[in-house]
């Protein structure tokens, strides 16, 4: 049975920037037909990475509310280059290129998406046998001056900088795709808008009922400053090593945490709201990270190779520089956990719960090698640690719940 209108609109809202029109994607899902969802992806590289899956994840809601999903490789428009955001010409890619790339996409969206019910389609399958005179009547549809609102076309223009005719093409190209998929929505980033909603008019010019946009937000890479991208270095690859996975989600801040399990976690909108109430009542945000980490890991090459990935990491950092010799304390504590201070106490490490406050307020207290700094962490039950205390006191502390 398909979901409420209400529940549907819930679900597409999910980490979206903006719906246009909402009213108008309301009055397709209550019609009950499944709406045809289409995002394009030119293949540009032969590798997807966390920023891509943005959509590629909303996609995915769309296919779990039973609607019909197309994942458009733009074969024929990674041709042309896709200006958008660029302050020079994009150099084109080969045929040969393209090709390579669009086999590897195939098999990589199978991770997200359910391949019995994702339609695969390419552009040149239209673009292809347009002959000249197709493509000038569709260049007729649209102005030089409408192109020319585009801010990055507007910013070239103004400092001088050439802008090729084959550019302003793209999003004709783009917008005629929404027209020959008869799409109900496009999802793009919000550096697509102003592509997206050119699907609208032609798809008006064309006598259809013009598409919903829904863009959403651009993913930060590791850097936590500029858009994820290969050519940057900051990307996690879907295809990297679980290992390699795990250590770079490990690697983020915690304020950009947040942003990653907003955009890219499955986990229900609740649940999250919870893990973020326990971090601000203590909770170390690294074992947030290790939620998102070993979701991510599990999602590209199964739970197996999550939850060892975990574990891989937890061996190699925590026991990097510690003594041969170190003693483990094994404690027995009741579901809620235990309260960091009494940790420090029941292990021998301090003497006194006071002294355990004052050690964690100079910046003397580190849990798998991470300084702690909140007197009111919680450590749960069933986890395996390693507390220093100042420079030389260490032991491997078991916490096992009670029976």
């Amino acid at each position: 049975m398909q979901p409420s209108v209400d529940d549907q609109l819930a679900e597409i809202r999910r980490g979206t920037s903006d719906i246009l029109l909402e009213s108008e994607l309301r009055q397709r899902l209550a019609a009950g037909r499944p709406l045809i969802i289409k995002a394009g992806f030119d293949p540009t590289a032969p590798d997807l990475h966390l920023g891509h899956t943005v959509l590629i994840n909303k996609l995915r809601a769309f296919q779990q509310l039973g609607h019909t999903v197309v994942f458009l490789i733009g074969d024929f428009t990674g041709l042309i280059g896709d200006p958008t955001g660029r302050n020079v010409t994009r150099p084109p890619l080969t045929r040969e290129e393209i090709a390579a790339n669009a086999a590897t996409y195939e098999r990589q969206i199978s991770r997200i998406l359910d391949p019995e019910r994702t339609r695969i389609d390419f552009n040149s399958r239209w673009m292809g046998p347009m002959d000249a005179a197709g493509l000038v009547q569709l260049a007729a549809r649209h102005t030089v001056a409408r192109m020319l609102e585009r801010d990055d076309f507007q910013q070239r223009y103004a400092a001088n900088k050439p802008i090729a005719i084959h550019e302003f093409l793209y999003p004709l190209v783009q917008g005629y795709d929404s027209v020959m998929l008869k799409a109900d929505v496009e999802l793009g980033g919000t550096d697509q808008r102003f592509n997206l909603l050119v699907g609208r008019q032609l798809q008006q010019d064309y006598g259809q009922p013009p598409q919903i946009v829904i863009t959403m937000p651009l993913l930060e890479g590791l850097d936590g400053v500029n858009k994820m991208s290969k050519s940057l270095g900051n990307y996690v690859g879907i295809t990297d090593l679980p290992g390699e996975i795990f250590g770079k989600i490990m690697s983020i801040s915690d304020e950009l945490m947040w942003r990653y399990l907003d955009l890219l976690s499955f986990r229900p909108t609740a649940e999250l709201a919870a893990l973020r109430r326990q971090v601000s009542e203590g909770l170390n945000p690294r074992d947030a990270k290790f939620e998102l980490a070993r979701e991510l890991v599990s999602r590209f090459h199964g739970a197996a190779a999550g939850e060892e990935a975990q574990a891989d990491f937890v061996r190699r950092f925590r026991d990097r520089g510690l003594p041969a010799d170190i003693e483990t304390a094994e404690l027995t504590v009741l579901p809620g956990g235990l309260a960091i201070t009494h940790l420090l106490r029941q292990s021998q490490l301090v003497a006194s719960n006071a002294e355990a406050v004052r050690m964690i307020e100079q910046g003397a207290v580190r849990i798998d090698g991470e300084r702690i700094a909140s007197r009111d962490l919680v450590i749960a039950p069933n986890v395996e640690l390693v507390v220093q205390v100042g420079k030389h006191r260490f032991k491997r502390v078991r916490l096992q719940l009670a029976d």
